[in-house]
């Protein structure tokens, strides 16, 4: 019998995208098994009160409750590095694997994972942040050499309302960015419902699509050993190695 692999997500609370999402891109794979734990995220702004929601032990705390399932690795299925700093994710994840002796990963090392690995210098991001914090990414891929040439945000900072945005807004969204020819486009939010749009969008246009959703998998997947090209359906990404 096929060993289960366990991915462990952590989870925003008010989040109503990812979990479906991450459940339907495992699916094609038997022996994977998707497991979520929430801690309190409400809003997304650059305020104290908002930026102290993704305090570590907060995380931690939901990371600990994960590990009594005994997952095989533990993911932060977030994007809050990308606007509090990418390195906030690298402690996270020695946190995480120190305290639970699991190892860990998330959305945004595996999204710039993936970036590198194709040398993409020119991105567009799609979100639904406020300007401010859709800026705070945009100088945080500037300094890392990486030229944000195009961007939609939707000046929305209730995280439950993310959700609420349509597919076909999404859409449109995506195709905006693409007139400024960018590399990858990236759907900066795990609470948006756009990952399923990958594989129709680099169809017809040629751009490869880096939903964060998917990019938490594919990162789990690669911590844990497992193949990511066995995902079909959900976009280029899981191809690449």
């Amino acid at each position: 019998m096929e060993k289960v692999i366990r991915i462990g997500v952590l989870t925003p609370s008010s989040n109503t995208a990812l979990e479906p999402l991450t459940n339907a891109i495992v699916s094609s794979l038997p022996n994977v098994h998707a497991h979520f734990a929430r801690f309190r995220v409400t809003s997304i702004a650059l305020s104290d009160q908002a930026l102290g929601q993704f305090d570590d032990s907060n995380i931690l705390a939901a990371a600990e409750m994960l590990a009594d399932a005994k997952p095989d690795v533990i993911t932060w299925s977030g994007t809050s590095a990308g606007w509090m700093g990418f390195e906030k994710d690298m402690l996270l994840c020695e946190r995480i694997t120190a305290r639970t002796g699991i190892p860990a990963s998330t959305a945004v090392l595996a999204l710039n994972e993936l970036i590198a690995l194709k040398n993409i210098t020119r991105l567009g991001i799609v979100s639904p942040y406020t300007e401010d914090v859709q800026q705070k990414i945009v100088r945080q891929y500037a300094k890392a050499g990486i030229e944000v040439v195009g961007e939609v945000h939707h000046d929305i900072s209730v995280n439950y309302d993310f959700a609420l945005v349509e597919p076909a807004t999404i859409e449109q969204d995506l195709l905006t960015v693409s007139q400024s020819k960018p590399e990858a486009i990236v759907t900066y939010c795990t609470n948006l419902r756009a990952a399923q749009l990958a594989d129709d969008f680099e169809r017809q246009h040629s751009v490869v699509l880096l939903d964060t959703v998917s990019t938490t998998v594919w990162g789990a997947l690669r911590k844990v050993g497992v193949d990511p090209s066995q995902i079909k359906g959900w976009g280029k990404l899981f191809d690449w190695a």
